[in-house]
């Protein structure tokens, strides 16, 4: 009976060799995906409702800033207005900086702006524009677009107020500055110590009522025909015109191409070529008046060829002649805001200066 092993000792020892890595490979696995006992079952629990959609977080400005591109038409006019261009905003100190500059208007409407305060200054100063007149982005609504400015304004160097409507916003800006002392016909002389007496650069709310100005002579209560336009300076100043060059937010009455913008004209005055035809006549008028005053004011002294006053003691017509001179030429119609008054005035100072 032969009792030698099956296998040679050479197969036995390939079999060791496989048993052993074996059970090397399961001790491995083993390690590696061993865990730690399982936790406590948590509750189930209820499923929340669907929440509800917030605003869409442009919705209020599409009120304004939609697809009809008005905004870029009304702000490629004000980039061709004066306002935007010829403000002088480095004028930003005390008072100048309320009619100047964007945030001294606001401030001294709100409050917030002293003018009178020692040091009163507005530090980088805006032009006129968008938040100077309308109340933008302040409730992001149709009402942004409302003015900051309404009702009845008072005059300077007069005891009264006027209301222009939607026009008593240019007017607070637009009226001449307080004069002391303001002749008074038949009263004292009058000193003038400063090279800068005179009503300012924006006399246009005095010329259209005629009111704060040095009333010499008679005749001088003349009907304004302009003076019953609904929102006096809106409607005449901002009617639709040609692009940038006049109507809308220019603010400006004349076209480079074609003359005057009588857009909003042709409701009283029909033909718009005799319109144009009268308005240069009156203008040429009113032009040489001017001049003609300005001679008589250098020859008597009181006005310096730079046409700032000289510094002396004058009678009260003189001085008064003066500042009508300065009122009528600072206003810029020539004579348009308020034809008989203003040619009128202007007869009466030239005699006042000839007396």
């Amino acid at each position: 009976m032969n009792l030698k092993p099956k296998y040679s000792m050479k197969t036995q020892t390939f079999f060791g060799w496989m048993f052993s890595l074996a059970i090397l490979f399961s001790l491995s696995l083993s390690s590696c995906t061993k865990e730690g006992p399982a936790g406590i079952a948590g509750k189930d629990g209820k499923d929340g409702e669907d929440g509800i959609d917030g605003q869409d977080g442009t919705a209020t400005c599409i009120t304004c800033h939609n697809n009809t591109q008005s905004l870029s038409v009304r702000t490629m006019q004000w980039e061709n207005s004066m306002h935007a261009t010829g403000g002088h905003i480095s004028h930003n100190t005390g008072e100048c900086a309320v009619c100047h500059t964007s945030q001294g208007y606001r401030g001294f409407l709100n409050g917030t702006y002293d003018p009178l305060a020692s040091g009163a200054k507005i530090a980088s100063p805006n032009p006129p524009n968008c938040y100077t007149c309308h109340k933008i982005h302040d409730t992001y609504t149709t009402a942004d677009l409302e003015l900051t400015k309404s009702g009845a304004i008072a005059l300077f160097n007069t005891s009264e107020s006027v209301d222009f409507g939607k026009g008593s916003l240019c007017a607070s800006c637009h009226q001449g500055r307080t004069i002391n002392p303001f002749p008074v016909i038949g009263g004292p002389d009058v000193t003038i110590t400063s090279p800068y007496y005179t009503l300012h650069h924006g006399t246009q709310a005095n010329l259209v009522t005629g009111l704060g100005l040095v009333n010499i002579g008679e005749g001088l209560a003349i009907n304004n025909p302009h003076g019953s336009i609904t929102d006096q300076c809106v409607s005449c100043h901002m009617a639709p015109g040609t692009g940038a060059e006049s109507g809308g937010h220019t603010m400006k009455m004349r076209n480079a191409s074609n003359g005057l913008n009588t857009a909003s004209c042709i409701g009283c005055h029909t033909n718009a070529s005799t319109l144009n035809t009268n308005v240069n006549n009156l203008q040429a008028q009113v032009s040489g008046l001017l001049e003609d005053l300005r001679v008589k004011l250098e020859d008597k002294g009181i006005l310096a060829p730079n046409g700032n006053p000289k510094p002396g003691t004058y009678s009260p017509a003189l001085t008064g002649a003066f500042l009508n001179y300065k009122a009528i030429s600072e206003d810029g119609s020539r004579g348009v805001h308020n034809p008989g008054f203003t040619v009128k005035l202007l007869q009466n100072s030239i005699a006042a200066v000839n007396d």
